[in-house]
Order: C-alpha cells, then sequence, then structure tokens
C-alpha cells in the first residue's frame, strides 16, 4: 500500500494511516509535522518514508526497526541530531536525504549504511564529517554544499564508487592528499571555499569531466592537471593563480576554461593554443 498525503497542511499523522495494512509507501510532504509518532514504527515491511518539509525536531531511536527501508528523506525539518539506530537501516540503498535542517555532526554509525548510493546533507551546519565516511562503499553520489566544513576525512578518498562530490559553500582549505584514488569521480565541485592548491594526486581522477574551483585562494595548478584526459570543463574564477601549467594543453577534450577574476594571471600561448583547438577561453 502507498499512501500520499504531501501538501494538506497537516500538523500530525492521520491515525488512519497506522491501521493500513502493508504499508510499504508514506509520503507526507510539505506539510508542518513536528513529531513523528511511535506507530509509525510497527510497520516494519516500509521501503519508502518521506517527511520532508516539516517541523520534525527529534529523529525516534526506533527508526532502527525500519529495517526494510530503502528511501528516506527527511529534508528541510528542524532536526539537529540523529539517534545512532540510523546505522541499523541495513537495506537503505537508494537514498537519504538530510538537507536543510540544523546537524553540525553526524553519527559515526550513518556510515554502517554500506548500500547507500546517494546522501545529501547540504545546507546545515556540519563542522565534520565521520572518519568512518569512507565505509559507505556503495556511495555514487555526495552532496556537502552549504556547511561549515573545515576539512574532509581522508577516508572520503575510499569512496571508489563516487562519481559527483559537491562540498561548495563550505570553509575547506585543502582537499585530501589521495583524492586522486575517487578514479569514477565525474564531477567535482568546490566553489566557494578557501582552498589555495590541489593535491598532485589528481591525475588518478581520469574519468573527471568537470571540476569546480571558483572562488578560492589556488595560486598555482599542479602540472598533474594535464592527466585529466576527460575533462571537459574547468572553473578558475575568483582565484589567484599567476600562470597555467603547459600542460593543461594535454586536455585534449577540454571545451569550456573560466580564468575570469585572476586578476596576476600572467599571459600564456596555451590558451591561445586552446582556443585554436575550439576551446571556450574566458579571462
Amino acid at each position: 500500500m502507498r499512501i500520499n498525503l504531501d501538501g494538506l497542511g497537516l500538523t500530525e499523522t492521520p491515525e488512519h494511516v497506522w491501521d493500513t495494512e502493508n504499508l510499504l509507501e508514506l509520503s507526507l510532504y510539505n506539510n508542518r509535522i513536528n513529531t513523528i509518532p511511535d506507530r509509525l514504527f510497527q510497520h516494519t515491511d516500509i521501503e519508502v518514508l518521506n517527511y520532508a518539509g516539516n517541523e520534525i525536531e527529534i529523529l525516534p531511536s526506533l527508526i532502527g526497526r525500519l529495517a526494510r527501508l530503502r528511501m528516506l528523506d527527511l529534508g528541510h525539518n528542524r532536526l539537529e541530531q540523529l539517534p545512532k539506530e540510523i546505522g541499523q537501516l541495513s537495506s537503505l540503498d537508494t537514498f537519504l536525504y538530510l538537507s536543510n535542517n540544523r546537524f553540525t555532526n553526524l553519527p559515526a554509525e550513518l556510515c554502517n549504511l554500506k548500500s547507500l548510493r546517494y546522501l545529501n546533507v547540504t545546507d546545515n551546519q556540519l563542522r565534520e564529517l565521520p572518519a568512518e565516511l569512507g565505509n559507505l562503499k556503495s556511495l555514487i553520489e555526495l552532496r556537502l554544499y552549504y556547511n561549515k566544513l573545515e576539512s574532509l576525512p581522508e577516508s572520503l578518498t575510499e569512496l571508489s564508487q563516487l562519481r559527483e562530490l559537491h562540498v561548495y559553500g563550505n570553509l575547506l582549505t585543502f582537499l585530501p592528499q589521495g583524492l586522486g584514488h575517487l578514479t569514477e569521480l565525474r564531477i567535482l565541485d568546490c566553489n566557494n571555499n578557501r582552498i589555495n592548491e590541489l593535491p598532485h594526486s589528481i591525475q588518478g581522477m581520469k574519468k573527471l569531466r568537470k571540476l569546480s574551483l571558483r572562488t578560492n585562494r589556488i595560486t598555482q595548478l599542479p602540472s598533474e592537471i594535464g592527466a585529466l584526459a576527460n575533462l571537459i570543463e574547468l572553473d578558475l574564477r575568483d582565484n589567484d593563480i599567476l600562470e597555467i601549467p603547459e600542460s593543461i594543453l594535454e586536455l585534449e577534450h577540454l571545451e569550456k576554461l573560466d580564468l575570469r577574476w585572476n586578476s596576476n594571471l600572467r599571459p600564456t600561448s596555451c590558451l591561445t593554443t586552446l582556443e585554436q583547438r575550439g576551446c571556450v577561453v574566458y579571462t
């Protein structure tokens, strides 16, 4: 049974919901509900649960009973912490949305979700991530933008299936040294941080197609950037870059290079050569 009660202005979950047999999907998106009742956790067969866009402040520890849950959306609420029992959701393999809440940290137990593919914790107050983050071996997409992260755990580089990493709008000053181990990565968005250099290991990210580093504090690019054989778009706007390495000419598939607002950038014939190839270069 699937029940959809989205956008009805509800202040609580209607009682009749809990009398439903074989409840598999429940969506209460965009209401004014402030608590999740214990009766929910009697429905242990539920696979999809959406309480996004409400006023929920506490996620009960009983959440761990929903062993068959595959999708959980708790975005746009007032949650400040997750119970450690979140790590018991062993079937959670599709997505976990926690955006627009009030989290300052995440429990280490979250990293027990070894089948999880999409994790979104954007627009929170995160200051750090669990050291065990690398245990999320099935993760394909990780969205962490608009938090207060000053660093990323080195274990992040163990996410061997990761294809998209979005960390813009944080307080990062550096990226993990082993970043190049993310060999499946296609999109890396680090805009609006305080990053001053790129690790030499980036040469390992040969499937990367889009690299965004706008509004950081980068002064130079490592020569290894030329190893990003499939890079199509490189955004370096609003940094402190002085010169572009010759190795950038090795980026045969580059279609767009944005270097605007690098006031001390030295002229180089590399950019002319790229333009002659058909790459759009903004300076």
